[in-house]
């Protein structure tokens, strides 16, 4: 017991340490909506991480650096920021059973990344067992308050099953409340589950739909085998977040400050989507950038997004009009 202490006291201290040396400074300005995808009405709006082939982030981007295509189809690019913004974030904190080896870590890990945000940023926290907790006062959707943050991730001790997918569900659906653009889930966990009423396909569906990128962390322990990073792993990849496995204290510290700084430094790109089709079909984006000194660079965006599906009855108009 004296250990843990000793390792979750080293984790806050260290992480504390970090939040207080690297406040981000807001550019005062938020830019028009990046995660609506009404494709009969508006812009397509895609957060882009681009790094180099030493994985070093690559900043300095102009438009004309960047190219987007949807099914294929090269894209006209109508909206381009490089500037922070304040974010909308969920902190998804594992408090199973099977978490519980692991909880300082967890926790410190997240109080860290909750005490670095910029001052309009809109937080909150759900914490999970068999059950889901927004752990946030009742009429408090959101806070930039440390201690009401600090308060809601020690509020639940690490016990029962595992009902991560459901989670997940709660979150992207409180996310809906947020008034920043840029909306972001944290997760934090093994993978398991094994208590949810909601399938893995459920959740990879409405990840796609709600045009939200889903950081995710494994914190793995051999001892249990219940685990599933790989979960996590696709999540992220379909969101246009990334999946971390630290293997130690020091990593997890890495971890948090890269999810900071890729959300920080993340490009914003839109397009008006050639085909404007309300047909409820999945539509595949691939975005690609050119260094001008040649370099050669990776692009991190989302795999895509679910297109709006035309109601019934005008789908029907539209099918017997077709015939």
């Amino acid at each position: 017991m004296m250990a843990t202490n000793r390792i979750h006291a080293f984790l806050t201290i260290a992480f504390l340490s970090f939040v207080f040396a690297s406040g981000a400074v807001l550019s005062g300005q938020e830019p028009p909506n990046p995660y609506t995808f009404n494709v009969r009405v508006g812009l397509a709006v895609l957060p882009v991480s681009v790094t180099d082939h030493k994985d070093h982030r690559v900043s300095g981007l102009k438009k004309e650096d960047f190219r987007v295509y949807e099914d294929g189809r090269p894209q006209t690019i109508t909206l381009f920021e490089d500037k922070d913004a304040p974010v909308t974030v969920g902190l998804v904190v594992d408090n199973s059973l099977s978490m519980q080896p692991k909880r300082p870590a967890v926790i410190a890990a997240a109080l860290a990344f909750a005490e670095s945000s910029n001052p309009q940023d809109e937080i909150f926290v759900v914490n999970f067992n068999q059950a889901i907790h927004l752990e946030l006062p009742q009429g408090v959707p959101f806070t930039r308050n440390p201690q009401e943050l600090r308060t809601a991730l020690l509020k639940i001790t690490a016990s029962g099953q595992t009902a991560l997918y459901d989670a997940i569900a709660v979150a992207l659906d409180h996310l809906k409340q947020g008034t920043n653009d840029k909306k972001y889930l944290i997760v934090v966990s093994d993978g398991g589950d094994d208590a949810s009423r909601h399938s893995l396909s459920d959740i990879l569906t409405l990840a796609r739909s709600s045009n939200v990128a889903i950081y995710s962390m494994g914190i793995v322990n051999e001892n249990f085998s219940d685990e599933n990073p790989g979960v996590l792993r696709k999540l992220s990849k379909v969101t246009g977040g990334e999946f971390f496995l630290p293997e130690s204290v020091p990593e997890v510290i890495d971890t948090l400050k890269i999810i900071a700084r890729d959300i920080r430094q993340q490009y914003t790109l839109g397009y008006v989507p050639d085909n404007q089709a309300a047909d409820g079909k999945f539509r595949n984006i691939r975005v690609t950038a050119s260094a001008p000194d040649g370099r050669k660079l990776s692009v991190r965006t989302r795999a895509g997004y679910l297109a709006p599906a035309a109601p019934p009855e005008r789908a029907s108009a539209q099918e017997g009009h077709s015939r």
